[in-house]
C-alpha cells in the first residue's frame, strides 16, 4: 500500500531526468498532470499527446515521495531542436505563425521553455507548483545549457515567473497573451533572457536558484506561509554525457526552415 504525505512533517525528494532515460516515471507524471487538467476542466492540450516522452530534448523535474511510488507534482523543461515543436510553438502558430521567428531568434544559442507544471491537491499549499519547481527549473537549465527559457503562463502563475526574471513578451499574440488551453483561459507569453545570471529575478529567487546550482543533491526544508516542508534536491541530470545541445541547435534552425516553407506553402507537411 502506498502511504499518503505526512501534513505534519511533509517530506519528498525533487529530481531530474532526461524523459527517454526513466519512460515508467513520465507515465507517473503523465497520469498526475492529466488528472489536475481534468480537474479544472482542460480535457484538450496541445502537448497532451505526450510525445514528450520519447523527445530527447525534454528534461523532467518530478516531486515525489521518498520510496519513489507515488508522484505529487512537477514540470519540464524542452529544449528548441528536439523531435518535436516547442509547446508554446505548438500551441499559438495557428494563430500567430511570428512565434516561430521568435523562438528561433534565441534558439540560435540554445533556447527551451518551461512546461507542464503542475502539483497535486495533496500537496498543495507548501509551494512546491509556484515556487520551487519554477526555481529547481531555473536552475538545472544551466546544466542543460540554454541560454533563455519561454514559458506559457496563466494569470496566477505570472508572478511567480517575474521573481525568477521572466518578462512579458509582447511581440506575438494580442500583446503577448493568447487564450490557451481553452478559450476561457487566458495564457501570457514569457521570457527569461539570461538563464546563467537572471539579471531581473528578485534577490530571494536568485539566491535560491543559485544555491540549487552550487548544491546538487542537498536536503532543505522550505517554508512559506508559515508551512514547512523537506525537500532532498536530486537537481543533477543524469547521462549528460549524451546530451547535445549543438545538435539540437542545428536540429531547431532545421524546424525552422521547415515552419517558414509550410507558411508559404499550407499543403507541404
Amino acid at each position: 500500500m502506498i502511504e499518503g504525505l505526512n501534513k505534519e512533517k511533509p517530506e519528498v525528494r525533487l529530481r531530474a531526468f532526461r524523459a527517454i532515460d526513466e519512460p515508467e516515471t513520465c507515465e507517473l507524471f503523465i497520469e498526475g498532470h492529466t488528472h489536475v487538467l481534468t480537474s479544472i476542466g482542460v480535457t484538450k492540450v496541445t502537448s497532451s499527446k505526450n510525445e514528450w516522452t520519447k523527445n530527447p530534448a525534454a528534461f523532467v523535474m518530478i516531486v515525489e515521495s521518498l520510496d519513489g511510488r507515488k508522484v505529487y507534482g512537477g514540470a519540464r523543461v524542452h529544449v528548441a531542436g528536439g523531435s518535436e515543436l516547442l509547446p508554446i510553438e505548438q500551441a499559438t502558430c495557428t494563430i500567430d505563425s511570428n512565434v516561430f521567428n521568435l523562438v528561433w531568434r534565441f534558439a540560435q544559442q540554445g533556447t527551451g521553455e518551461v512546461c507542464g507544471l503542475w502539483n497535486s491537491r495533496e500537496i498543495a499549499g507548501y509551494g512546491i507548483g509556484s515556487i520551487f519547481l519554477v526555481r529547481t527549473a531555473i536552475a538545472i537549465s544551466s546544466q542543460i545549457g540554454v541560454q533563455s527559457l519561454f514559458a506559457l503562463c496563466a494569470p496566477y502563475t505570472i508572478p511567480a515567473a517575474e521573481a525568477v526574471g521572466m518578462e512579458k513578451e509582447k511581440s506575438i499574440g494580442n500583446d503577448g497573451t493568447f487564450y490557451y488551453p481553452k478559450l476561457d483561459l487566458i495564457a501570457t507569453v514569457m521570457l527569461l533572457k539570461d538563464v546563467p545570471t537572471l539579471s531581473k529575478a528578485n534577490a530571494e529567487d536568485k539566491n535560491a536558484i543559485m544555491r540549487i546550482r552550487e548544491n546538487l543533491n542537498i536536503t532543505r526544508v522550505e517554508a512559506l506561509r508559515r508551512k514547512e516542508i523537506t525537500i532532498h534536491y536530486e537537481t543533477q541530470i543524469p547521462c549528460l554525457d549524451q546530451w547535445d545541445l549543438n545538435a539540437a541547435i542545428l536540429q531547431a534552425e532545421s524546424l525552422f526552415l521547415k515552419s517558414k516553407v509550410n507558411q508559404h506553402d499550407p499543403d507541404v507537411i
